[in-house]
Order: C-alpha cells, then structure tokens, then sequence
C-alpha cells in the first residue's frame, strides 16, 4: 500500500510536491550559508492559517464524499429496480413469449448503459446497438437525453400489455412504481453532474492551500533545520492529495480512479438480468486493471 502509485493521488499531484520540496531546498541552504537571510518565519503563521485550511478541506472534501456517496446510491437504486422490473416481466404478464421478455428485459440494460453515456459525455451507438432493435436505437441516437427517451419506451411497452390484456391494472400500477424509481435515479445523477460545488469557493480553497504550502518551508526551517525539505514533502503531500481527492470525487461519474466504476455496474446489470432471464452465456464480472475498477 505505501508503494501504490495506480489508484493513488500521487500522479496528480507530485510535480506539486516536488516543486515545494525544492523550493524547502533552496530555503535551507540560504539559511545555513548566509547571515541575516531573514526567511525564518516561526510557527505562529502555520498556526494561524492552519486552523482555516483544516476547515475549508474538511467541508469541501465532506460534501465531494457525500455526493460520491449519494451516486453510489442511485446506482444501487438502479440495480435493484432494474432486478425488479425483469422479474415482473418474466412473472406477471400473461402469454409474453420468451422473445418479447428478452425485448424488454434488454431494454433496461440499455437504460443503464445510456445513463452511463449521459452522465460521462461518451457516445452511446455501440450499447445501444446491442441491446435494442436498430429502429429503437436509430430513435435514441436522435434524442438529447438517451435514458429519458428510453423510459418512455419502457413505459410504452408495460402500457401495450395492458391494453392487449396481458396485464391488469394493478400489476402495471407495481410495474410503474419502478419505471418511477428510474425516473427518480436520473433526476438524482443529473442533479449531481450538472450542479458542481461553487467554483468561487474552490478557487478560494486552492489559494490556501497553495499559500500554507508556500509558507511551509519559511516556517519550519529554524525548527527542524535539515529535515525541512523532508517535512514539507509529507505536509504538501497531505494538503495537495486532499485538495486533488476533492476534485476527483466531487464528480463522481467521471472515469478517474477514485470515481464510481460505471463499466462495472453496468455489467454487473447484465449478468443479473440475464440470468432471471434464464440465460446460460453470461459475460463475466468486470476486474480491476491495476487495482482500478472502472
């Protein structure tokens, strides 16, 4: 675990820490080999600022966790409702050949695999070609929002059923109280990815941070002397990788190693619903990739 660079802040932030490690450098030599440099600036700066940046990063890095958890939330939602929906389509409607249970079954994991499209910006053709007939996802390709179109046709479907009597009233009323919980789980991821955290109140955090790590070395050079430059490698590594952890989760969708493993979700839908559906060439689970699960 010391060692792990995948997976790990580091490779976003060691060119900073590096920087303020040799900055720390240039700092102890002017002290130690030229009098009266006046660069010792004592603790009472640290002190003061420190209290400040603990706060502004416990805060932010609370809220970016909480709306990764909350994703990881909705996701789990899905997961369940999506289970939900291919049961009661393989159970409750009357005289629904295997191919039409297949059709709509195949819909909801097209559900999640345009969710997962919208919601990291990438192009939805090849899923959506897999799963739906090609006049289904020639419609899709045309829509601006892919998973809100989709549970229009979802919807649709359940409604046909009920209008050719293969279900009755209270069935659909079950089955739409999941559609609903869809509709709950996009409004919720949507809310996530298009509201960020107040740019200005980030940009007054990476200001502090940037200052109290500047500040470091001046600070800590009468007292610890030598091992200043030491000292400001594992606070500036604290500070910056706590700041960068920030940024990487307060967007939880996105495809960074802290982010949520959407890939992996979305698989773990089609080997759940192709097995209610009865089916025996289920794809495998998704594995981590040098420790990172996407």
């Amino acid at each position: 675990m010391l060692f792990t660079l995948r997976g790990s802040i580091v490779p976003a932030i060691w060119k900073r820490v590096l920087g303020m490690i040799l900055l720390a450098v240039l700092v102890v030599v002017l002290e130690h080999h030229l009098t009266h440099t006046g660069v010792e600036l004592g603790a009472v700066p640290l002190t003061l600022m420190g209290l400040t940046l603990a706060i502004f990063l416990g805060f932010r890095n609370s809220v970016a966790y909480q709306r990764w958890w909350d994703a990881r939330t909705l996701w789990g939602e899905l997961l369940i409702v999506s289970r939900n929906l291919a049961r009661q389509t393989c159970s409750l409607p009357d005289g629904l050949s295997g191919e039409e249970q297949r059709q709509r079954v195949h819909r909801l994991i097209a559900y999640a695999h345009a969710l997962r499209h919208l919601l990291r910006g990438s192009a939805p053709a090849a899923d959506m070609a897999r799963w739906l007939s090609p006049a289904e996802a020639a419609a899709l390709a045309q829509s601006p929002n892919p998973p809100n179109a989709l549970l229009g046709l979802i919807g649709e479907s359940y409604a046909q059923l009920r209008r050719h009597g293969q279900l009755d009233s209270i069935l659909l009323a079950s089955i739409d109280a999941q559609i609903t919980r869809m509709s709950y789980v996009l409004g919720g991821c949507e809310r996530i990815h298009n509201t960020p955290i107040p740019f200005a109140y980030i940009l007054l955090l990476h200001r502090t941070v940037y200052m109290y790590c500047l500040l470091l070395p001046f600070c800590l050079v009468g007292s610890v002397g030598w091992v200043t430059p030491l000292m400001v490698g594992v606070l500036s590594y604290t500070f910056f990788g706590l700041d960068a952890l920030g940024d990487q989760i307060e967007n939880p969708f996105d495809r960074l190693p802290n982010d949520l493993a959407l890939d992996a979700m979305c698989r773990t839908i089609e080997i759940s619903l192709g097995e209610l559906l009865g089916e025996r060439d289920l794809p495998e689970p998704l594995q981590p990739v040098d420790g990172v699960l996407m």
